[in-house]
């Protein structure tokens, strides 16, 4: 950054010259916020690498927009995520770049020449702050759908329970993104293992209104259409009055009150007979 003389300002040399102590300072600030969740030497070397990003902008207008930016605006996403996976606030992750601007305004405060530089790079320091408190949000926003995907992945498994018979427990609501799942799952593992038989067991499922019948329905039908018959088990006396008062009709559909009985009904269509045990008694 250039003085009217041509010459460069004070800032910017203090800024070359005191590299390593302002890093440092810099890092003993951030680090505070952070409680000691990160090392000294990690924190270390993601500002020390942040800072010569800041610098080469230093002579700059501020305007993010412009393609000069392009590196420290990836340098602090990067930053903004990795913090955000780590479990920091947006407030903690924000205030590690607004760190910089007590240690510079420590180095300078005696240094009357420099306040219009100090004031500038201060300025651009709040608007990379910002930038950086909006680019965790995002960033928050995704790890939080990334996980609501797996655990929807994980609630929803596929259990092969005899050779030919497949079963689905549910768990909780059924809403229309989970269903998707569930029918996704079910087709490729029917297409995997060459099932005729599902069973879609409702058991944990809390209600049953007209949505959720719906969304059992578009599972079936998806089903029979890759040549397998679906049976739906777990059918409680609570939700059978339910599904009675709404006129709901799941038609040619096979119900069952228990998955035992599923079962027992979809092993006898793949031509295995179940027979009960006699125990014998002794004295």
């Amino acid at each position: 950054m250039a003085g009217e003389s041509g010459q460069p300002q004070r800032l910017a040399e203090l800024l070359g010259t005191e590299r390593e102590r302002l890093v440092r300072r810099w890092t003993e600030l951030a680090g505070s916020a952070l409680r000691g969740r990160l090392t000294t030497t990690e924190l270390e070397r993601d500002l020390g690498e942040l800072y010569t990003a800041i610098t080469a902008v230093f002579s700059l207008d501020g305007d993010l927009s412009k393609p000069e930016y392009t590196e420290l605006k990836a340098q602090l996403g990067d930053l903004s995520r990795t913090r955000a996976r780590q479990g920091f606030s947006p407030s903690e992750t924000a205030a590690g770049v607004f760190a910089l601007k007590q240690a510079v305004s420590e180095l300078t405060e005696k240094d009357d020449s420099s306040f219009r530089e100090v004031l500038t790079f201060s300025n651009l320091l709040d608007t990379l702050g910002l930038w950086t408190f909006e680019t965790y949000a995002s960033a928050r926003e995704e790890i939080i759908r990334e996980q609501s995907e797996q655990l929807l992945e994980l609630t929803t498994p596929v259990v092969k329970l005899w050779e030919g018979v497949l079963a689905v427990p549910l768990v909780g609501t059924l809403d229309s993104a989970r269903t998707q799942v569930v029918m996704e799952k079910l087709l490729e593992a029917l297409v995997e293992t060459g099932s005729e038989h599902a069973i879609i067991d409702i058991t944990g499922v809390l209600a049953v209104d007209t949505q959720v019948a719906q969304h059992l329905l578009k599972t079936v039908v998806a089903a029979r259409l890759m040549g397998a018959e679906c049976i739906i088990s777990g059918i409680r006396p609570q939700i059978a009055q339910t599904i009675v008062a709404l006129g709901i009709e799941f038609g040619d559909i096979t119900t069952k009150a228990k998955l035992a009985d599923a079962l027992r009904h979809a092993l006898q269509r793949e031509g295995v007979v179940v027979t009960r045990r006699s125990r014998e008694r002794t004295l």
